[in-house]
């Protein structure tokens, strides 16, 4: 289920996962030219269309793309009104998210959904490091806010652990995680969370998000507690920087388009 997750896009600067690889990959392949000059939102019937020179957008599969709201239809208009003279997917994340949604998520959200369990079944916040004190600090002043607010949505404790051993957490805690997923199958919406997980290595970030208990900046930073500490002391790699700088922005991407589906 994690292939059809990634980008669901044919053309072949995007056939690999890892950001920093697309763009090498990009910088070989010519981009599209920009083939159209204007870039509307049309709504019809409740639902909402991306016009290109007056023509519905379709994703690479040959569907239409068609959005709840007009919020996220804008969204998607917004980043081909950005494309100058050539056309770059890897600056459309929101883009990227909605073809993913209706080519994929939508033809079998209980997988995805069951994956956002399995990542909530190890989740990040649940494993602490054993010092140094310092860094056991961060951990804990980013990421228990967060458990404090799902053992309230949840009514369940999620079990914690120092160092890298296996958890297992109980299973009435995956159960109720479940219940308060279950109402957010809708593709767009759980392939927004989907993303955010997969990011983070954290469910519990990604739903605290969409609940409006954090932003996406403060999830994006509890997410990298323990990299920024090793960044503090031996310093920061170029390319993982970058790798990190176009990760964020497809957290962001994510993030606004859940804000945009309520709105």
């Amino acid at each position: 289920m994690r292939d059809i997750l990634n980008d669901l896009e044919t053309v072949k600067q995007l056939s690999d996962p890892d950001p920093v690889k697309r763009a090498q990959k990009q910088m070989k392949t010519p981009l599209p030219k920009r083939f159209y000059k204007s870039v509307e939102v049309a709504g019809e019937a409740g639902t909402w269309k991306v016009l290109l020179d007056g023509r519905a957008v379709r994703t690479p599969a040959g569907n239409h793309l068609v959005l709840p709201t007009v919020s996220a239809a804008r969204l998607v208009a917004d980043e081909y009104d950005a494309q100058a003279s050539e056309v770059d997917p890897m600056t459309m994340p929101v883009t990227r998210l909605v073809n993913t949604a209706i080519d994929g998520v939508a033809n079998d959200t209980q997988a995805v959904a069951e994956d956002i369990l399995r990542f909530a079944s190890n989740d990040l916040l649940c494993y602490r490091a054993e010092g140094p004190e310092r860094l056991v600090q961060w951990e804990a002043e980013a990421w228990d806010p967060v458990l404090d607010w799902a053992q309230g949505q949840l009514g369940a404790r999620f079990v914690l652990a120092e160092g890298v051993m296996h958890v297992e957490q109980p299973r009435q805690v995956i159960a109720a995680l479940g219940v308060y997923l279950k109402p957010r199958w809708e593709p767009f919406r759980l392939a927004s969370l989907h993303v955010m997980t997969t990011l983070t290595g954290s469910a519990l970030l990604a739903l605290a998000v969409e609940a409006g208990a954090i932003d996406a900046e403060e999830a994006w930073a509890a997410a990298h507690v323990d990299e920024d500490w090793n960044i503090s002391q031996w310093g920061e790699d170029a390319e993982a920087a970058a790798r990190r700088a176009a990760r964020e922005r497809d957290m962001k991407g994510a993030a606004a388009l859940l804000q945009a589906l309520d709105a």
